[in-house]
């Protein structure tokens, strides 16, 4: 199949372009390179049928494709909060620009959504039922908003064009590829450490977070992607959870050296529990986590130790 990703130069995408190329399709990536980079799909690129352009999911665009999924948005709070009106333009009239794609070319076409639609939850853990508790006029709303409303977009075209959509809510996901500056506490936590820093710890880090290993979510997005009868929204994430302590603690033990723990006070809005429920992942597509987590921190922190100068 000839396949669209866009934002398939960033660290999901990239590794979403590998797997889908493996399998012997034709990829078309686009990418505006705001936190995607060229170093990410480099090895791809003598490939024939697989082709870069940059552009921006903002700007309307034609293709002629049998899949498309979107992955086009900035997914850390400094990326996202740096243009925030930036920010939910690129989700809501990203996700505008793909539907009416999918739609003139009967394209399926996959909305890469996130936990963050639940804001701070006050259920535990997350089931795809739950409409979520989140801040609309806060500093995380630009994020958290407009995958809202992609997510209405979706079901909408859906409901009244019949657009073939597939939703997967995406929790904390960590691996090869993440930006050094990327601010999500695991590639945070490993670059301190590996350059000597005071590891940061915002609040008392007893908040939780669940960390899925990236082969194990982009396997997640196909399955998805090729079952039938289920649109979503459905979670994809690593159940496990761990608070920022446990992490921090965990990250110092592998990396050694002088760092030492700090605490700073906590940003508004920032979730104190996140954790899937992925009984609807099992039961639909057969899916559930592989990579425990030392075994992908270990992996990570080889990857982190390539790019990063103590």
């Amino acid at each position: 199949m000839r396949i669209l990703i866009t934002g398939g130069a960033g660290f999901l995408g990239s590794h979403l372009c590998e797997r889908l190329l493996n399998e012997g399709h034709d990829i078309l990536c686009m990418d505006n390179f705001f936190t995607g980079r060229k170093a990410n799909i480099a090895h791809l690129l003598p490939n024939p049928n697989f082709e870069l352009f940059r552009h921006d999911v903002i700007d309307p665009f034609k293709a002629e494709v049998d899949r498309i999924y979107n992955l086009a948005c900035p997914a850390s709070p400094p990326h996202y909060q740096y243009n925030a009106i930036k920010t939910i333009k690129t989700s809501v009239m990203g996700a505008i620009n793909v539907l009416g794609l999918a739609k003139r070319t009967r394209a399926r076409v996959f909305q890469a959504s996130t936990s963050e639609v639940y804001g701070d939850p006050e259920i535990h853990p997350q089931p795809e039922s739950y409409w979520g508790h989140v801040n609309p006029i806060g500093i995380r709303s630009c994020y958290d908003e407009g995958k809202r409303v992609a997510e209405t977009l979706f079901f909408d075209y859906h409901r009244q064009n019949g657009v073939d959509i597939r939703v997967v809510r995406i929790f904390n996901t960590y691996g090869p590829r993440m930006l050094p500056d990327d601010g999500r506490v695991v590639s945070n936590f490993i670059v301190q450490a590996l350059r000597g820093q005071n590891i940061t710890i915002y609040g008392d880090g007893s908040q939780t977070r669940s960390f899925c290993y990236v082969d194990d979510l982009i396997e997640g997005f196909v399955r998805l992607m090729e079952t039938t009868g289920h649109t979503g929204p459905i979670n994809i994430g690593n159940p496990g959870e761990f608070t920022m302590l446990q992490l921090a603690e965990l990250v110092l033990k592998k990396v050694g050296g002088p760092s030492k723990i700090t605490f700073h006070p906590l940003p508004s809005d920032d979730p104190k529990q996140r954790r899937p429920d992925i009984t609807l992942a099992k039961s639909h597509l057969g899916w559930e986590p592989k990579v425990p987590l030392e075994e992908g921190l270990d992996r990570t922190i080889a990857y982190f130790k390539t790019i990063v100068a103590a």
